[in-house]
């Protein structure tokens, strides 16, 4: 059984250790206290999350799946039954389970919402998204092209991906902005 094998439990173990760090530095100090005065409880949070779950699950993936193909390592694919098991799979999966848990309104902010809950489904999306979007090659071919150059196209929909969450979080503030002056002229323009 592949979750028997070390190697499958590499990537999520590395990826869920970072993020573990990474909220452990924003949960004391001065971290803490810009995160909650800038972030916390916003909408900007969720994207903030999400891509520090994106981007860690990106770099580990790649950083893993490199070191696959060039047998550094300890690190192998996982299999099951002769059947090589993609992290596209995994990201499928944890999509669905972040919908659902969505759905349900689980850490979406309501009252009986756990804050905790929240965070970390919304860096859970991050992390089904990267590893989705890293095999968009595989999928939009519908052949393992991972190593060739259509695997370019994976880069390309991490990238398109990645900066749409970081236009969400920085370009929060102009399109505030550019929207109030857009309201202003329309109001100036109805009086």
């Amino acid at each position: 059984m592949p979750w028997t094998h070390k190697s499958f439990w590499i990537t999520p173990l590395a990826i869920g250790i970072i993020l573990w760090l990474i909220s452990a530095a924003l949960s004391r100090g001065l971290l803490y206290r810009v995160y909650q005065r800038r972030l916390a409880q916003t909408p900007r949070e969720r994207l903030f999350l999400a891509s520090t779950g994106f981007f860690t699950a990106a770099l580990v993936v790649r950083a893993i799946t490199f070191a696959i193909h060039n047998n550094i390592g300890p690190f192998h694919d996982v299999s099951m039954h002769g059947r090589h098991i993609h992290h596209l799979v995994w990201g499928i999966v944890l999509l669905l389970i972040v919908g659902y848990g969505w759905m349900l309104q689980v850490g979406t902010g309501t009252a009986q919402s756990n804050v905790w809950v929240g965070r970390t489904i919304c860096m859970a999306y991050g992390v089904g998204a990267a590893l989705t979007l890293d095999e968009f090659a595989l999928w939009l071919n519908l052949q393992d092209v991972y190593w060739e150059r259509q695997g370019r196209e994976s880069f390309e929909a991490l990238a398109l991906f990645a900066g749409a969450l970081c236009i969400g979080i920085f370009g929060h503030p102009f399109f505030r902005g550019v929207g109030q002056e857009f309201t202003a002229l329309i109001r100036g323009k109805s009086h």
